[in-house]
């Protein structure tokens, strides 16, 4: 009984850390993404270069985020590994089919404005919280 008791505050441990780690390069890509974005409006104007560092920089901390990420998911249990991978699989499915859908409305001019990839990163979010969300309870 207390060898189950060690083995599941190890396991505790290591999926704590590894979400910790995600967290902070989560963090360092959502801010490195800022930079991309607003740097080049406030912080530097017109310097092309420094506009292509951050955007490498973005892509590297991007990279590791996403082994960050599978690290993660390597740590889980079976259960919570399932219930992440069918939300990944669902947002990632609708984020194609629906991106490619709201992309041929924009070049077909069926809609008036162009599709700004922002929409479908919300709606790839939101799809992912809400299966996550679902999945947590249906597996409960």
């Amino acid at each position: 009984m207390e060898n189950k008791n060690i083995n599941a505050g190890n396991w505790t441990s290591r999926t704590n850390k590894t979400v910790h780690h995600l967290a902070i390069w989560t963090g360092g890509w959502v801010l490195t993404m800022a930079l991309a974005t607003f740097g080049p409006q406030f912080l530097w104007v017109d310097n092309q270069f420094l506009t292509i560092t951050a955007i490498v920089l973005n892509l590297a901390i991007g990279l590791g985020m996403i082994l960050a990420n599978i690290r993660h998911l390597k740590v889980l249990d079976e259960m919570m590994q399932k219930i992440q991978l069918e939300a990944m699989g669902l947002a990632l499915g609708l984020g194609v089919v629906g991106g490619l859908s709201y992309s041929l409305l924009d070049v077909t001019n069926i809609i008036s404005s162009d599709a700004e990839i922002s929409y479908l990163v919300i709606l790839i979010a939101l799809t992912y919280i809400t299966a996550v969300f679902i999945n947590h309870k249906r597996y409960q």
